[in-house]
């Protein structure tokens, strides 16, 4: 009893994070609101694949569905592979071959909290100059795009683009409730807001890109860059690695920023 008290204390806690009754997770899952409650205070024992259906519709991260079914009694259904396993050569080379086909424009892979897992040529140039003690691995790329030392200073419209950030993150921690997420938060939430150049909206227009997206406009030896950034993560990821990575690519978002890193490739 106290295994399924723990599971479904679990679910419950992940249903009402979501915002969904009872009775609307029961009609999601094909059972019924009594057995919802039941499972969920600890009266009924609920199945693997129950475990699994419920978790699947309250869009459980992958990492926490082995937490419930492990609560429940079962074996975790999830691997966690570290990413330089050999069995993920296929997988590391598939990034490589993405990021270096980006080029000259950024691209990275970042993990659950943001460290830097690959990055191109593309970003290794926006982080040149950026004092060593940045660079010391593992790369974070929130920590060195808000750090006062890092690209703070070189973005034009840092306000915007770090409260964007900053709600970016608010909304992962609201969903998956990560502690070394929230950490990493508090962190950068702290710096010092490093003094910028030109507020966004003034200045060198960015054409049509602003009314769609917040583009990120950021200096480069002397020349001003505009971006709009894009996340992309695999589809039904079987992994724990797996499903906590993404793929940021930086769209240039006016013809000046092409022409420039276009400029730059070998």
């Amino acid at each position: 009893m106290t295994t399924t008290a723990t599971v479904g204390s679990l679910l419950r806690t992940w249903r009402e994070r979501r915002g969904i009754s009872q009775l609307e997770l029961a009609g999601r899952a094909d059972s019924s609101s009594r057995h919802i409650s039941f499972v969920e205070t600890g009266r009924s024992r609920p199945s693997e694949e129950m475990v699994l259906r419920l978790a699947e519709h309250l869009d459980v991260p992958v990492r926490d569905r082995n937490a419930l079914l492990v609560a429940g009694g079962y074996a975790p259904r999830y691997a966690h592979t570290p990413l330089d396993a050999p069995s993920m050569g296929v997988l590391r080379e598939a990034l490589e071959r993405l990021l270096t086909g980006y080029e000259p424009y950024p691209a990275l892979v970042v993990d659950a909290t943001y460290d830097v897992v690959a990055a191109n040529r593309g970003v290794l140039m926006l982080l040149e100059g950026i004092p060593e003690h940045l660079l010391a691995g593992p790369l974070n790329a929130m920590r060195l795009t808000l750090h006062p030392q890092g690209l703070a200073p070189r973005i034009r419209n840092l306000p915007e683009w770090r409260g964007h950030l900053l709600a970016q993150m608010e909304r992962q921690i609201a969903l998956a409730r990560s502690e070394p997420l929230r950490a990493l938060y508090e962190e950068v939430s702290a710096y010092p807001v490093a003094a910028a150049g030109q507020r966004f909206g003034e200045g060198e227009p960015d054409g049509a890109v602003a009314s769609i997206a917040l583009p990120l406009r950021i200096e480069h030896d002397g020349h001003l860059l505009s971006f709009v950034s894009s996340i992309s993560t695999f589809n039904t990821p079987m992994d724990v690695t797996v499903a906590e990575l993404a793929i940021e690519t930086l769209l240039p978002a006016d013809p000046a920023t092409v022409k420039y890193l276009r400029s730059l490739a070998p």
